[in-house]
């Protein structure tokens, strides 16, 4: 590596020599300011470890050796099966509206949902009659607007465009009053058409809807002219606005024939930047509120607080079914509200004395950095964080422990627990399998050696061995889900200590893919959705995501044993280098570490090449120093040689609605050259 200064800035001994030390302790500390750096090309590396090759195992002699030695990695949930005509409550129905009906005769004056604005203003709550009175009057207002009788129109699929609120919940289930599948889509945000209007078109064009829900404001926007050159207003379904429904009674509630069919299509755009919709059926949608419930232990005198994204995944499940199912009631905080007033998840939290939360990272990294500083403020004002007994944090990711730890610590002088803050797991295939319940202890952690991780091998080591990294577990198995931890390519069994795919088999893994081709779609729900075992004629969904289970030592109250899951990493992210497979959460963890001034990074591979995005806190001058730093880090720590490395300003790193990285997204803008950095540097 040659670095080129200005005549006579090096630093220099009383005899007039060049100081090499303090010239080389500058560099590394980033603070000597070259005006180029010349990088040492790959072929100048020759001491890189070379990968161990992979010995390949047939399947059924995998899965014989491990049955005999009882290593089989493969868990599940206690089981909630009980005699339909023994069940009580929400469990003896099969469909949610039925739930919903049942509730507004049983116990119409409980209170499920309350609204509160970005101030902490409960704005609006509402019960179980009314609830249940605003759906009907909705499913005969879009029955008689989109002027189809009952044979039309069972099973079209509706876009429901509405604000985070109650309306959300009433319209979606208006939806299926009138037997329509509702498509939930994120509104847009009138400061950032550009970057909302694509995904709504596209999720539209997809999705086959009869027409769009939405409100008179949102409709406008839609129909701006700043939205003409993204969104066509001709191509667009018809505009149904609800802001003013007349009081017209649904004659009666449509049932589907059969609880398997489709309830609703979840559409989102996963972490590697596809955007897909997965069926959701009505089996599917009582199995999640039953298993959630239970785990949860909810029932109607419970509140929850929910500051999470409401639209697709395991929040939907959340901010819309849960309640409706448990009868508990929830308070729905705006995720984007914590842009105006960052203390408000916490506010809501302290006032209503609440014990049981769910957030997203967005709302994790607001508080964190916005609120940092401020605990003294808070107390002053009087928010107490001492009732909370459960902070789930739901994603589709490792969970980051460092992020989590931060935010227990900073706010432990509130009376925030360390043993409260846990998270879950769920994803396209299914929105909920793992999940830390009130009925389990506190989540564990292990340290793993960073090194079999690339040959997918799991070693555990003590805390602060070298080469170690920490991970947390995700949750434990839901009741009737069963995991497995299988090789993606043999799909066999893995060993206890093997890195593998989850398969998940649950009733309420989604029913396959909708919106792409019918070949592909066919494909690909075959290939996802019901891909078999080795040895096994159970069906399971194939999750993406690699993991592995642990047994443990712990016991949930009814003396069942615990096995916790650990989430690695996707299997489409992970960076396959020199025969490694490499998580990229691992490589920007160092980057992040290796300087004060980088605040977030993101990295991918182009053309066998690593590219590491670094964002930069600081003078645009300082950017140069970063590249050495990080270099250094990367071949010291993951024998990794730096391809390409780009220092852009903070927030360049693009994220989806819970706070997760779009890497795939951030490749495609780097190398179709949309996106701005300071300074790139080449290492070819």
């Amino acid at each position: 590596m040659c670095v080129c200064r200005v005549c006579r800035t090096l630093m220099q001994g009383s005899n007039g020599v060049v100081h090499v030390q303090e010239t080389k302790s500058r560099f590394i500390d980033g603070t000597l300011h070259p005006v180029n750096l010349l990088m040492c090309p790959h072929q100048c590396i020759t001491n890189l470890p070379l990968p161990k090759p992979h010995t390949t195992v047939k399947g059924a002699a995998q899965l014989m050796g491990d049955m005999v030695t009882g290593r089989v990695a493969e868990t599940k949930g206690q089981s909630l099966s009980i005699p339909f005509d023994e069940q009580d409550g929400a469990g003896k129905f099969n469909y949610i509206i039925d739930v919903l009906a049942w509730r507004a005769q049983s116990c119409p004056e409980n209170v499920l949902f309350s609204m509160v604005d970005s101030k902490g203003h409960t704005t609006r709550s509402i019960n179980c009659i009314t609830l249940h009175k605003r759906a009907e009057r909705i499913a005969a207002f879009i029955v008689e607007k989109l002027n189809r009788g009952k044979a039309k129109i069972r099973g079209e699929h509706v876009a429901v465009i509405m604000p985070c609120g109650i309306d959300l919940v009433a319209t979606f289930f208006g939806c299926l009053y009138a037997g329509f599948v509702p498509v939930t889509i994120r509104p847009p945000q009138s400061n950032n058409l550009p970057a909302c209007l694509p995904t709504i078109k596209l999720t539209l064009e997809i999705s086959n809807v009869l027409g769009v829900l939405t409100t008179h404001n949102i409709a406008r926007i839609l129909k701006s002219k700043e939205a003409a050159p993204l969104l066509d207003s001709k191509s667009v379904p018809p505009l149904i606005e609800l802001d003013d429904v007349p009081k017209k009674k649904l004659e009666s509630l449509y049932r589907v024939p059969s609880p398997e069919m489709i309830a609703y299509i979840d559409f989102n755009v996963s972490t590697t930047g596809v955007l897909s919709g997965v069926k959701v059926s009505h089996t599917g949608v009582m199995g999640m509120c039953r298993a959630h419930q239970h785990v949860s232990e909810l029932y109607p005198s419970r509140e929850l607080a929910l500051c999470l994204d409401p639209y697709s995944g395991f929040g939907l499940v959340l901010f819309i079914l849960s309640s409706i199912y448990s009868g508990h009631h929830s308070y729905l905080l705006n995720i984007y509200d914590l842009e105006l007033n960052a203390s408000l998840w916490l506010s809501v939290i302290s006032t209503h004395k609440i014990r049981d939360t769910y957030c997203s990272y967005t709302a994790i990294e607001a508080c964190c950095k916005e609120l940092g500083s401020a605990t003294d403020m808070l107390k002053s004002r009087g928010v107490d964080l001492s009732c909370v007994r459960s902070c789930v944090v739901v994603g589709e990711e490792r969970p980051r422990l460092s992020l989590l730890s931060s935010f227990s610590a900073l706010f432990s002088p509130l009376g925030l627990g360390s043993h409260t803050i846990s998270t879950s797991f769920g994803c396209r295939v299914n929105p909920i399998i793992c999940l830390q319940g009130t009925q389990h202890p506190e989540p564990s952690t292990v340290y793993v050696d960073q090194r079999a991780l690339r040959v997918d091998r799991i070693s555990v080591l003590e805390r602060g061995a070298p080469n170690s990294v920490c991970l947390l577990e995700s949750g434990k198995v839901l009741p009737d889900v069963r995991v497995a931890i299988v090789h993606p390519d043999t799909k066999a069994p893995c060993a206890h200590t093997d890195l593998g795919e989850i398969w998940v088999c649950s009733p309420h893994n989604a029913s396959g893919y909708y919106g792409l081709r019918d070949e592909i779609n066919d494909a690909l729900s075959l290939e996802h959705f019901r891909a078999s075992l080795n040895g096994s004629g159970d069906k399971y969904a194939r999750t993406g995501y690699l993991g592995f289970m642990m047994k443990s030592d712990k016991v949930a109250r009814n003396g069942a044993p615990l096995d916790g899951v650990y989430i690695v990493g996707s299997l489409e992210e992970a960076l396959n280098i020199r025969g490694f497979r490499y998580h990229p959460a691992d490589i920007e963890a160092t980057v992040v570490r290796c300087h004060k001034n980088i605040i977030g990074s993101a990295v991918f591979t182009s053309n066998k090449l690593l590219v590491v995005v670094a964002e930069l806190r600081g003078e645009e001058r300082d950017a140069l120093d970063m590249v050495p730093v990080v270099t250094t880090a990367l071949l010291e720590e993951h024998q990794l040689v730096t391809g390409i490395v780009v220092i852009v300003d903070p927030g360049t790193v693009p994220v989806n609605s819970r706070g997760e990285k779009q890497r795939v997204h951030l490749r495609d803008s780097f190398l179709g050259d949309q996106i701005d950095p300071i300074y790139v540097a080449y290492n070819l």
